[in-house]
């Protein structure tokens, strides 16, 4: 490579777990340093709006957004950056697909705040104070971002041009990717950086098509090693979810709950697995024997529905967040 590439990184709405990632890759860095320069990396480096905005348009090579959108400022960068980047590759599952962050959609912001600021217990507000855009304090006004009622992935903001997906992407993706950027043969816009197959495809434990009647909490049973978890009866979303993690939570039994996003051939990760759980769950009963009464015993055995199976994807489903009657 002739001149090396101007990469960036950004942290909008998300953890941190993904700026931690990029250095997971150990001695993988020095070949990043090779190929690349790292122009805009705020969590590493001071660079101010100013700098951003000084950039020309297209002057950023490859920027790894991570986080999804919950505010007015991550919409800003979002889309500066998206300006200033020739590639925009979503990195991780809150730019992804909204990942724990997304769960908010099932409230809005007034709902949000109420809790936060009023009820909850270990608050002291006497004046309920909760935030605002703007404030006038005798130096001027101070201006804050403003929260949005809704989550929304990179996505649903910008155009992007690849997806790398995890909760963190694993590091073997994530170097996965530098090789063919530093090769030059990114895929076709769009592409999700990671296998085709489900996370099934690469976990070692045994299936027998058996089907279950009974769902157990992680907590409420020890599974057997070398078992289905699924056929255990402990949900696991390895059925509808993208591969590339190897497996790792079901090599130390632990289920999977599908931060790789949705295999190709799922509209989305959710309706995927509810899909599989409904073919496997029933009663003793014969098909088509069930009344009413036996169905929702069945379903009432999945506590937290929406936590289960949105996880990591509500702002990207089918559902997108709960509605709110004002």
């Amino acid at each position: 490579m002739s001149q090396k590439l101007k990469i960036a990184f950004y942290w909008a709405a998300s953890c941190g777990g993904c700026e931690i990632a990029v250095l997971d890759i150990n001695e993988k860095i020095l070949d990043v340093v090779k190929i690349a320069d790292i122009v805009f990396w705020p969590v590493a480096m001071d660079v101010k709006y100013k700098d951003v905005e000084a950039m020309p348009d297209k002057y950023i090579d490859i920027t790894f957004f991570n986080g999804s959108i919950r505010n007015s400022e991550q919409e800003h960068m979002a889309k500066l950056l998206r300006k200033k980047s020739k590639t925009l590759i979503a990195f991780g599952s809150c730019a992804h697909e909204g990942c724990i962050p997304g769960l908010a959609n099932l409230h809005n912001r007034d709902e949000i705040f109420e809790q936060v600021y009023l009820k909850d217990k270990s608050n002291v507000n006497p004046k309920a104070v909760v935030p605002k855009t703007e404030t006038t304090v005798k130096e001027g006004t101070l201006k804050i971002p403003e929260f949005y009622d809704s989550v929304q992935t990179l996505a649903q903001t910008v155009d992007v041009d690849y997806f790398l997906p995890g909760c963190p992407p694993p590091v073997k993706l994530i170097s996965n990717a530098i090789d063919v950027i530093a090769k030059g043969k990114l895929p076709p816009k769009g592409s999700v950086l990671a296998p085709l197959k489900a996370v099934c495809d690469e976990c070692p434990r045994k299936r027998e098509n058996k089907k279950i009647t009974k769902i157990y909490r992680v907590y409420e049973k020890t599974p057997e090693p070398e078992r289905c978890l699924m056929e255990q009866g402990i949900i696991c979303m390895g059925f509808a979810t993208r591969s590339g993690c190897g497996a790792q939570c079901l090599k130390v039994d632990m289920p999977c709950t599908g931060c790789g996003g949705a295999t190709p051939n799922q509209p989305e990760v959710g309706a995927g697995m509810i899909t599989a759980l409904a073919s496997i769950l029933g009663t003793d009963k014969e098909l088509g024997q069930y009344t009413e009464e036996d169905v929702e015993k069945l379903m009432s055995q999945i506590k937290d529905p929406v936590g289960t199976f949105y996880m990591y994807s509500l702002p990207a489903s089918i559902l997108k967040r709960k509605v709110i009657k004002k």
